[in-house]
């Protein structure tokens, strides 16, 4: 079983004649015309894509390689960044509520302070029916 390639023009628009598979010079399981339109080869199946063999996609990878070590230090350091901000925003927030300032309103004393909120706790109104305060 024979297959014909035919002719191209490669990647530098130098026109390439055609050939028969396999090849006198290949290995002789090689009969299928195998690659793109500016690359042909004869190759065992039919299916394959890639006339190279695999050591140039090592430069490919190193590339990549290189990059998402670059892409992995700098999400690092915002992520390491962001926990720090977090750290400071939490350990100088204030503890409690209390500014110094009285919680009650003027003239009243501490015992009716205390009395309002215990009813406010038990679900009674700050108001009376007269409209006063309790």
């Amino acid at each position: 079983m024979n297959a014909d390639c035919a002719g191209y023009y490669n990647a530098e628009n130098v026109f390439v004649s055609g050939f028969t598979c396999p090849k006198p010079d290949s290995d002789a399981r090689a009969i299928f015309c195998c690659g793109f339109n500016d690359v042909k080869y004869c190759c065992d199946d039919p299916n394959s894509f890639f006339p190279y063999e695999y050591g140039y996609m090592w430069w490919l990878s190193l590339g990549a390689l290189v990059g998402l070590s670059i892409a992995a230090v700098v999400l690092l350091a915002f992520i390491i960044t962001l926990c720090v901000l977090c750290y400071l925003f939490i350990a100088t927030k204030p503890r409690g509520l209390d500014n110094g300032l009285p919680l009650r309103a003027p003239g009243m004393n501490r015992a009716s302070t205390i009395s309002t909120y215990e009813n406010i706790l038990r679900g009674k109104s700050l108001r009376s029916k007269k409209g006063g305060i309790l």
